[in-house]
């Protein structure tokens, strides 16, 4: 079985999934409609908690046993566009995360101001409906044209509520790399399509399940392959395809616009969605060396992330180390890889979510990025310390943390793959990121200021909202890390037929 059946949902007639991709557009008609800020504040957060249950209710009703996909819906809207949705256990999981983020968003955003609230509203919840839409479709042309459309808001946001005056090279440096991605995702996406057309009759779809069905000869399946490769490998980001991420990272904004990109693994979802199964030939034989370009990029971007003076730019390389790390595990190409590398995407994007809320705040505080001018911020904003310290365990694997259980599964995946080189490889980098992530924590909280840029009697205490944040990030971590077994089996089934393929 080359992927899951189609099926629609025993427990439900409601289109529960137009009604998630929906309630965003909906919100957007109700910010711009309202006049006052305080009403316009609360609409946000409570359209957004509706929308984090409605997530929850399809979580609920989910039959995790199943393998098949389930809560399908489908119709043609015109020739070969089709809307075409349906989830699985994988789906499901990165559904929770965008909602829960996106909730954490809002309560974020509102302690750092960013007015005026309707408009940043709007591109926020603009956000969140393309990826859900991303993570629910099962047609490779909306999935494309979604990531290219999400980038439209994510851009607005990197340019609107940037901290830095160089903000216009940032978005310049974030616009060419993303304006390639999306012509090569395309190009790829139509060449598959092409290729049907050719084999039956001139008809034109994009829907996976005829897509995977269909044979793609030798000679063009390596260039589909690279070109849906490299498309969302710079979404990843993967090395050598970053160079984007350090400079939007310390130019762009702190939090909001890097969450979505970052914190959301859509160029790995994407790659395990529609990649693997529509071209396993291709990622068979291309497989060794997209590993060894991710064994380099762990080492490359940890040993640069030692070097960074600048917390930010700490961040950016401490992603493409960590990515690495995913792309290793996404290509050792069984069923504990698939489970361990979808697992250890969510809790990187829960982990990297805390770090970027704790530079966020310190950045508040502070007014610098850089570690010469921090320092000793444990007295002032402890929940922010313990928030950055346990992000930056989970996302190094640490035991009661959610990514030790998705480690071990991308470790254990590897070595059976590739052997003890590359197993032992991506330990070491994982040892290094271990290094870097608690240096700046020490920098920023633990040792003593060397600057002079605000003096310690002026950094304003935590706010509650900030709390509120925290802890909830906190609690997250912790529960994910010491139960995540449920996770797990959520899926668990939805991998078997993936890995099956690869396995035979």
């Amino acid at each position: 079985m080359l992927l899951n059946e189609i099926q629609w949902s025993q427990q439900t007639d409601y289109p529960f999934l137009a009604m998630i991709q929906l309630l965003p557009l909906l919100a957007i008609a109700v910010v711009n409609i309202l006049k006052n800020e305080r009403a316009i504040i609360f609409s946000g957060v409570l359209i957004s908690v509706v929308e984090f249950a409605l997530v929850v209710n399809v979580y609920r009703l989910f039959d995790s046993t199943n393998p098949a996909f389930q809560f399908a819906e489908n119709f043609i809207i015109a020739g070969p566009i089709v809307y075409h949705a349906a989830v699985d256990g994988v789906s499901i999981l990165f559904m929770l995360l965008t909602a829960l983020l996106s909730f954490l968003v809002i309560l974020y955003s509102y302690v750092r101001g960013f007015a005026p609230w309707n408009r940043f509203l709007t591109v926020l919840f603009a956000v969140e409906a393309a990826l859900m839409s991303m993570f629910v479709t099962l047609d490779l042309l909306w999935f494309s044209i979604m990531s290219a459309l999400q980038l439209i808001p994510v851009s607005y946001l990197l340019w609107r509520w940037s901290t830095s005056p160089e903000k216009d090279i940032a978005l310049t440096r974030f616009l060419q790399f993303m304006f390639a991605a999306v012509v090569l995702l395309l190009a790829g996406t139509i060449m598959l399509a092409w290729n049907y057309s050719t084999l039956n009759n001139g008809e034109w779809t994009f829907d996976i399940y005829k897509l995977i069905k269909t044979p793609v000869d030798a000679e063009i399946s390596s260039v589909v392959f690279f070109l849906l490769f490299y498309g969302l490998a710079i979404r990843v980001p993967l090395f050598p395809f970053h160079g984007w991420l350090p400079i939007t990272a310390e130019h762009g904004t702190i939090a909001i616009a890097p969450m979505f990109l970052l914190g959301l693994k859509t160029g790995i979802y994407g790659l395990y969605r529609f990649v693997f199964p529509i071209l396993p030939d291709a990622v068979l034989q291309w497989h060794q060396f997209v590993v060894g370009f991710a064994v380099a990029g762990v080492f490359y971007a940890a040993l640069l992330a030692l070097m960074q003076v600048n917390v930010r730019r700490l961040l950016a390389y401490a992603v493409v180390s960590h990515t690495g790390i995913l792309v290793i595990g996404l290509f050792s190409l069984n069923d504990i890889a698939f489970m361990g590398t979808i697992m250890l995407s969510a809790t990187f994007g829960l982990a990297i979510t805390g770090l970027l809320f704790a530079t966020g705040i310190i950045y508040q505080r502070t007014g610098t990025a850089l570690f010469e001018h921090m320092g000793g911020l444990m007295d002032y904003i402890p929940v922010v310390g313990v928030t950055f310290l346990l992000a930056s365990l989970s996302i190094i694997g640490m035991p009661g943390t959610p990514g030790f259980d998705a480690v071990h599964l991308v470790l254990e995946a590897a070595i059976h793959r590739f052997g003890a080189l590359v197993t032992i490889a991506a330990a070491v980098g994982n040892v290094i990121a271990a290094g870097f992530l608690l240096r700046a924590f020490q920098y920023a909280f633990l040792t003593a200021r060397t600057g002079d840029k605000t003096p310690p009697k002026n950094i304003e205490p935590t706010r509650f909202l900030e709390y509120l944040v925290c802890i909830i990030l906190v609690l997250v971590l912790l529960v994910v890390g010491f139960y995540s077994e449920p996770w797990l089996q959520l899926i668990s089934k939805s991998v078997e037929g993936l890995g099956t393929l690869y396995t035979h």
